[in-house]
């Protein structure tokens, strides 16, 4: 098994999707998935929609 690309996790987080630190460090491996474009369904999301969904559902 290889270890966790925390490096490359944390570069998307917080570099790509310039999330607070304390934001990237509460979000769940699925969410952090979803938000990279792992899902299909989450893939086609725009940042607009990402921004309205974090602020309609802001846990």
């Amino acid at each position: 098994m290889r270890p966790f690309p925390w490096g490359a996790a944390m570069t998307l987080g917080l570099s790509r999707l310039r999330l607070s630190p304390d934001v990237f460090w509460r979000l769940s491996l699925p969410e952090l998935s979803a938000m990279a474009g792992v899902f299909g369904e989450a893939a086609g999301l725009s940042r607009r929609e990402v921004e309205a969904l974090m602020a309609r559902f802001p846990d």
